[in-house]
């Protein structure tokens, strides 16, 4: 896996993202900027990963032969929606401790939830403000 200069700039918006829960969500704590930059490190390992899970589930739900495979891959797709905010709460907890606190499974979701939106808003920003497509 090769990095990307877009993969820098997620990193930068988790970092955003996750500075302002900790300043307006009392249960989301950083004890540190440097804290606040690995666990934005963290999420976007995670999130990737999921992505790739979830691509592979879907592809399997679209090919699979008959309903009943469908409906399993899709409850698949459901567990692991659900399953990954637990993931996150648990690799945060195993790598950071107390020192980095995500509050619970809500403000987590929501965390995420927000950290997607902001992505995609500043990609299509990006992919707006590019030279030779005519605005600038």
């Amino acid at each position: 896996m090769r990095l990307r200069a877009v993969d820098i700039v997620d990193v930068f918006v988790y970092l955003v993202v996750l500075g302002l829960f900790v300043q307006f969500l009392p249960s989301v704590i950083t004890e540190s900027f440097a804290l606040s930059l690995l666990t934005a490190l963290l999420f976007k390992l995670a999130l990737e990963v999921i992505a790739v899970l979830k691509t592979r589930i879907l592809d399997r739900v679209r090919s699979s032969p008959t309903a009943a495979r469908k409906t399993l891959n899709a409850a698949l797709l459901v567990v692991l929606g659900a399953g990954s905010k637990f993931v996150i709460l648990w690799l945060t907890d195993l790598l950071f401790g107390d020192a980095v606190q995500l509050g619970g499974f809500v403000s987590v979701t929501l965390l995420i939830v927000v950290l997607m939106a902001a992505r995609l808003g500043v990609r299509l920003l990006v992919d707006r403000a590019r030279p030779g497509d005519g605005s600038a």
